[in-house]
């Protein structure tokens, strides 16, 4: 290799190095991209009514700030307020659960029974957890300035990628050479109907599968319906790996009532999950990028443990792109063109 290639090999692996170090402050910067493409949407569609750019935009992020406020303000309270007593009754699910066991010990297989006997210890790890979560929720909002810092520095960089976003996306495409640019402007372009697709489709179904699990909830008479539907709503952002683990809590707590209620909400979210399978999700993402499974839950796995919460959270939208990007740059622009 000559002298050049060295260095640029050099300077690559220097680069890399940086972009590691600072992976956390690179993935808030994901996330702005994200939400500020989505916002860009809501921005041309309120200028359609000849409103000027600068107004649109502080409408439609005073409407934001109203909802993230009024979310933790009306909803995260009694959401709280729900875990407690959630925590309030698990000691009373354990006890069930245990009784239970040891009647089925009488009539099934030792083997078939020792596997059951995991079921035992839901209870303590989801008592171990939840309190870890309110108690990490209490720090958050009291001690944690770092947080405030970084969601603060998650506005202001929306915001300004908000305001002129051609002009970020003119520089992003200078870094590449004269007779690709036209290419990757093509490629942002579907990156981003993907993005916005995705995310509404999204939204969609948190919101049906919340509602759908709380009348679900109320008519099969399960305590704490609201925490459990807004548990179900949420977990939705996480394909395959949310949903199953949402059916834990509600059924847990319908064990309290009689067995049979715990097996009726095993299949109400069974019942849930292929409403959203079959019909929800092909109806509202039919256009959109088409998402492998497999691909889904590895890319959450990875990126949760490389990233923690924050590659949790941005582990679709990454794949999203990095799928994009793949086929476009990888796929059609250079192996289907080799030896031609």
């Amino acid at each position: 290799m000559r002298l050049g290639q060295w260095l640029g090999l050099f300077a690559l692996a220097i680069s890399l190095y940086i972009l590691w170090q600072i992976r956390q402050v690179v993935l808030l910067l994901f996330a702005s991209v994200v939400l500020a493409t989505v916002l860009n949407r809501v921005v041309r569609r309120i200028q359609r009514y000849r409103i000027q750019r600068g107004i649109a935009i502080a409408i439609t992020i005073t409407v934001l700030l109203a909802l993230i406020i009024g979310f933790f303000a009306f909803i995260v309270p009694r959401i709280v307020d729900q875990l407690q007593q959630l925590l309030g009754v698990l000691p009373q699910t354990s006890e069930r659960i245990a009784a239970w066991l040891n009647w089925l010990q009488s009539t099934i297989p030792g083997a078939i029974f020792e596997q059951l006997r995991v079921l035992e210890n839901i209870p303590q790890q989801l008592q171990a957890w939840i309190t870890q979560l309110l108690g990490n929720f209490f720090v958050i909002l009291n001690n944690s300035l770092t947080v405030v810092l970084s969601f603060l520095l998650f506005l202001v960089l929306t915001v300004m990628l908000l305001v002129n976003p051609s002009q970020y996306r003119r520089v992003f495409i200078l870094a590449f050479p004269n007779f690709y640019r036209r290419r990757i402007d093509e490629i942002l372009s579907e990156s981003e109907a993907s993005l916005v697709g995705w995310i509404k489709g999204t939204l969609i179904a948190m919101v049906v599968i919340g509602l759908v699990s709380f009348i679900g909830l109320t008519i099969l008479g399960v305590p704490l319906p609201l925490v459990n539907a807004a548990l179900a709503g949420l977990l939705e952002f996480i394909p395959n790996v949310g949903p199953t683990l949402s059916v834990v809590p509600p059924a847990l707590l319908a064990l309290l009532d009689a067995p049979w209620k715990a097996g009726a909400v095993i299949l109400l979210y069974i019942a849930i999950q292929q409403f959203e399978s079959l019909v929800l999700v092909p109806l509202i993402m039919k256009h959109e990028v088409n998402l492998m499974p497999v691909f889904t839950i590895l890319s959450v796995v990875i990126f949760a443990s490389l990233f923690g919460f924050l590659g949790l959270f941005l582990a679709i939208p990454l794949l999203i792109v990095v799928q994009i990007w793949l086929k476009e740059v990888l796929v059609k622009d250079v192996m289907n063109k080799w030896g031609k």
